[in-house]
């Protein structure tokens, strides 16, 4: 009941305001305020070069919508954001606190700066098996980064998040579980997209999962004032939970999972699907915020974020890739005339040693080693 309360609170309050959006606000050129004031109002650009010949004939507009404009590279920079203002609001964190959560490392980057700016201690706890990049961002930004065993999977490093809390007295900021995470995308990443597109047909929003937050606010948001918009949710074709229909096991008090999902298997998609449904997530799909379900492979995923930075220059990681291989299964499918958008979450920066890169050689190949002997001077010694 306190759930559908807080629901039609936040559909009357945000309803109005969707509806009266018209214009993109212009981004400042000095921010007195800080890093944090950069946070949202990420850009959104058209795809020309990935469209298939079947899309193309149809008069499909492709877009991405890149969060890796964000000041920390991703999308996750807001709910890091919005977690830490709502607690501070709500008394809940005070000056000189510590908080902890659990990532595969963009909530823990953002959770890093955010607490770096506002003064606050941070603790981050992370899968090994997510990439070594991360945890040295996390600690050039300040954070103390607790690593746990890869067998234990999401659950593993949720469950340690949470003991740290208990024992020492840590804010934990749930990031599965906190409202005010499709909160601020719901006031925030839906009335981008429709700000950005009052004057022109949108007709779908594609996107991955992770905390279900951006599907959940961003979502619902969109379908208030554009009710016609499908909402297209991606998953790993080998960790499809959502797609599998079985019910998620969580504590029944604070709705966190209790247990793996019996349909997670481990995936290459960093940020996506961990191994269980977290309770936003579940949320939105009870509230029927998605539309349909196309689960997308791991190589598929690599592939396209090489072929988006290749052929369109837009660099973003594997889940972006994913999402963007997801949209244009979409394109082939949809009607003529449709506009898509998809939701690229981070920066292909984060990927360097996953499989995103495997097939990027440091040293120079055959064509560039040809290019360099055919002029006489400074060719570098063959090793």
């Amino acid at each position: 009941m306190a759930r559908l309360l807080r629901q039609s609170v936040f559909t009357l309050k945000n309803l109005a305001q969707a509806r009266s959006i018209q214009t993109s606000a212009s981004l400042k050129r000095i921010y007195e305020g800080g890093i944090l004031e950069t946070i949202g109002d990420t850009p959104v650009v058209r795809v020309h070069n990935m469209l298939s010949e079947t899309a193309q004939a149809k008069g499909i507009k492709l877009y991405a919508k890149c969060e890796f404009f964000n000041p920390l590279s991703s999308v996750k920079d807001r709910l890091a954001f919005a977690i830490i203002n709502d607690a501070e609001r709500k008394g809940t964190l005070k000056p000189g606190d510590t908080v902890v959560e659990a990532t595969s490392g963009n909530t823990g980057i953002a959770m890093a700066m955010v607490c770096a700016q506002k003064g606050y201690n941070c603790i981050i706890c992370m899968a090994e098996s997510f990439s070594i990049e991360r945890r040295k961002i996390m600690r050039a930004l300040g954070a103390k980064v607790v690593i746990t065993p890869a067998p234990l999977r999401g659950t593993g490093m949720v469950n340690k998040a949470r003991e740290l809390s208990e024992t020492h007295g840590y804010f934990l900021s749930r990031q599965f579980e906190n409202e005010a995470n499709p909160e601020f995308h719901a006031q925030t990443t839906g009335p981008e997209i429709l700000s950005d597109f009052a004057q022109q047909n949108l007709d779908y929003l594609v996107l991955g999962w992770g905390t279900g937050g951006t599907v959940a606010g961003t979502g619902k948001m969109v379908k208030l004032a554009r009710p016609s918009v499908k909402i297209v949710l991606s998953e790993p074709t080998n960790a499809a939970l959502v797609s599998s229909g079985e019910a998620q096991e969580r504590d029944p008090k604070t709705r966190a999972p209790t247990k793996t999902h019996p349909s997670w298997n481990p995936h290459p998609i960093q940020g996506w699907t961990p191994d269980f449904i977290p309770s936003i997530l579940g949320d939105a799909l009870a509230d029927k915020v998605v539309d349909k379900v196309l689960p997308i492979s791991g190589d598929e995923a690599i592939a396209t974020s090489l072929r988006l930075s290749s052929t369109e220059g837009i660099f973003t990681g594997i889940s972006g890739g994913a999402s963007m291989a997801t949209a244009l299964k979409v394109c082939d499918d949809a009607e003529p005339g449709s506009t898509v958008v998809a939701i690229l979450a981070d920066t292909a920066e984060r990927y360097i040693s996953t499989p995103l890169f495997a097939s990027i050689e440091a040293d120079m190949n055959e064509d560039e080693m040809a290019i360099s002997k055919s002029t006489p001077g400074y060719q570098l010694d063959p090793k």
